[in-house]
């Protein structure tokens, strides 16, 4: 069989590759033997549809992640050793695949792996953000503080989704009866009352021509528009994960109006947090800013933060290298910079950056949320009247008709 693997060599190196072996551990063996760290092994063998399903049951939820983050705080904070914290969390633990992954964790911490290492052994369970995160503090010695930090960001991330999803729930609804109904009456309505108007010889509403000449062609090709809109779905999302595709959608969040409006502030917000930590913890400004770039999820912000760290070394202040990309760092930043290299105090005021960031992503995310629901219903009242429109107009001319003679 071949699998897929991802390692580190001695010189922390990261590779790519496949390896042919009879099992895992077999492969697993193979890459021991030439000096590699394994962080990703996995079979390269196409996985039925229903193996896919499963694995998607398994997943860790995103609640599952919150108790344990916050509990790993608290031991953490009640100065426990890390391993003896993740062999009381694999006791507490009910969700068999975190349960197992706790497990691994502690045996490869056991074995001499730093607690960073061992994460990245599970990028199906650890996003970049957590584990980069794990990763500054082993540099300053303060994962308690990171642990407490990556507990409140979980919680709060949390209850976010939460809300947006509880706010989307009666529109979904309402959403998808309309299209039930859209689709009732574009397929079977209308086909049967479209001889009734061809031998009245009415002129139809253009709304009405509309949805009857939709009805037919989607009776007739809805095995190829089905296919065509697979193809597209398939093509999009295989553009978006690869690396231009990635850039372009990276982009667009930071362009788009109400998605940047969330976005950038969320942005600084980790990228403030992540900095504060690091240069409180004693790490070199450049340092900590090439190691904050690694806990961003957005290409463009990640090669941003590379180039003002590189300029931080020849010599440039943070808030002039800063102020170079307004449109990714707006200008209260770069001021706000000034005032902390002026005092050095930076750690502080990075801090201060995110508490201000971080209530303008909350007040932006309520306010879009609020907004949601009644958006929503003007929209599908609209539709809805124009629906009912393409089928009473028609029926009341007829009858007009019909009465007049």
């Amino acid at each position: 069989m071949k699998y897929k693997y991802q390692a580190k060599n001695k010189t922390g190196e990261m590779q790519v590759g496949f390896v042919d072996a009879i099992d895992k551990d077999s492969a697993a063996s193979i890459l021991a033997s030439h000096d590699l760290f394994i962080l990703y092994l996995e079979s390269a063998e196409k996985r039925r549809w229903y193996e896919g399903l499963a694995s998607y049951f398994e997943r860790v939820k995103r609640k599952d992640m919150v108790i344990f983050t916050r509990q790993l705080a608290v031991l953490l904070e009640a100065r426990l050793p890390l391993n003896t914290a993740l062999k009381t969390l694999y006791d507490q633990t009910n969700q068999p695949t975190l349960k197992e992954t706790v497990y691994q964790i502690s045996e490869d911490i056991d074995a001499g792996l730093a607690f960073s290492q061992a994460l990245e052994r599970h990028p199906a369970v650890f996003s970049n953000f957590f584990i980069s995160m794990v990763r500054s503090s082993e540099v300053t010695g303060n994962l308690n503080e990171v642990a407490g930090f990556l507990a409140d960001y979980t919680e709060k991330e949390d209850l976010l989704i939460t809300k947006a999803r509880s706010a989307m729930i009666y529109p979904a609804i309402v959403i998808g009866l309309f299209l039930v109904v859209a689709t009732i009456l574009v397929t079977v309505v209308f086909p049967q009352l479209k001889p009734v108007f061809e031998q009245s010889g009415a002129d139809l509403p253009f709304l009405t021509k509309l949805l009857i000449n939709s009805g037919d062609i989607a009776g007739r090709w809805w095995p190829a528009i089905a296919l065509v809109v697979c193809i597209f779905f398939i093509i999009i999302v295989d553009y978006v994960k690869s690396p231009e595709g990635r850039a372009f959608w990276d982009e667009l969040k930071t362009r788009l109006p109400i998605v940047s409006k969330v976005h950038v502030p969320v942005t600084i917000t980790r990228f403030s947090n992540a900095a504060a930590i690091l240069l409180k913890g004693g790490v070199p400004l450049a340092q900590s800013i090439e190691i904050v770039s690694q806990t961003i999820d957005n290409v463009l912000y990640q090669d941003i933060l590379r180039e003002v760290a590189e300029e931080i070394r020849q010599g440039v202040p943070l808030s002039e290298a800063i102020s170079k990309y307004p449109d990714y760092f707006p200008p209260l930043v770069s001021q706000m910079l000034v005032v902390g290299e002026s005092t050095g105090q930076l750690d502080k005021m990075f801090m201060r950056i995110s508490t201000f960031y971080n209530r303008e992503a909350d007040n932006v995310i309520n306010n879009v949320v609020d907004l949601i629901q009644p958006i929503l219903m003007i929209g599908i009242g609209v539709m809805v009247a124009f629906l009912f429109a393409a089928v009473l107009l028609p029926i009341y001319k007829l009858t007009a008709t019909f009465g007049s003679s």
